[in-house]
């Protein structure tokens, strides 16, 4: 169940990865979160790492408000996990 969430997680980054409207540094980071997410780690640690950025990039003044609350709504997904 939750390998069903991470994954639908991983697409809704890989849509805001291939959105050209979103700033280069923060796709960098997206995807940088995609991998957090793919590690084979405990789930829990992949999870917290993956908010943290999430949270960091959000507070990024460059970025459209869509965009951010994107951000925000993947983010409250991975925190129901």
């Amino acid at each position: 169940m939750e390998d069903n969430r991470i994954k639908n997680i991983i697409s809704a980054l890989d849509d805001l990865n291939e959105d050209s409207t979103v700033p280069k540094n923060i796709r960098a980071r997206v995807k940088n979160i995609i991998g957090i997410l793919k590690e084979e780690t405990d789930v829990q640690i992949r999870i917290n790492r993956a908010l943290q950025e999430l949270d960091e990039i959000s507070e990024d003044t460059n970025m459209q408000s869509y965009t951010r609350t994107q951000i925000w709504n993947i983010a409250s997904l991975l925190e129901m996990i």
